[in-house]
């Protein structure tokens, strides 16, 4: 089946993310849900639990870009293709708290052959928590069969 033809943009990333999901256990062992998918978008959510606040009591910065990680995978994902993560930075810029609903929001910035820039933002009830960029690289394959395979 021709994927491209037979499905809209919308429904490729839709099914991109089902693919993705059943085999993520890092966002589904820490409680993350999918709030929203499309093509070159992805909005995550995970609230933190107690074992997610570090010593200041406050989020730690490693599940809070575990969160920004996972929205940059599955907007860089939408589009049928494999795609990893080349580079990722973040810029934490106010805490996150015991029980707070983090909610990821990953945009395309770029996609060009190989190569994409993706921007996501981590908000705590509409505060803004991190901002991180991710770099992303295809790789051979696809999440749904093409007329080629």
């Amino acid at each position: 089946m021709n994927v491209k033809a037979a499905l809209s943009p919308q429904d490729v990333a839709r099914a991109c993310a089902d693919a993705m999901w059943a085999e993520d256990g890092a966002s589904k062992g820490l409680g993350m849900e999918i709030v929203e998918i499309g093509p070159g978008f992805a909005t995550l959510a995970m609230n933190v639990r107690s074992d997610m606040v570090n010593g200041q009591r406050i989020a730690h910065g490693g599940f809070i870009f575990t969160l920004a990680d996972s929205a940059f995978a599955f907007a860089c994902n939408s589009h049928n293709e494999r795609v990893v993560a080349a580079q990722g930075q973040i810029t934490f810029i106010k805490p996150g708290k015991l029980g707070d609903r983090l909610i990821a929001k990953a945009r395309e910035v770029t996609r060009s052959g190989r190569s994409g820039i993706y921007d996501v933002r981590v908000t705590a009830d509409d505060t803004v928590i991190a901002e991180f960029r991710g770099h992303s690289r295809v790789i051979p394959g696809t999440w749904l069969p093409t007329q080629d395979q």
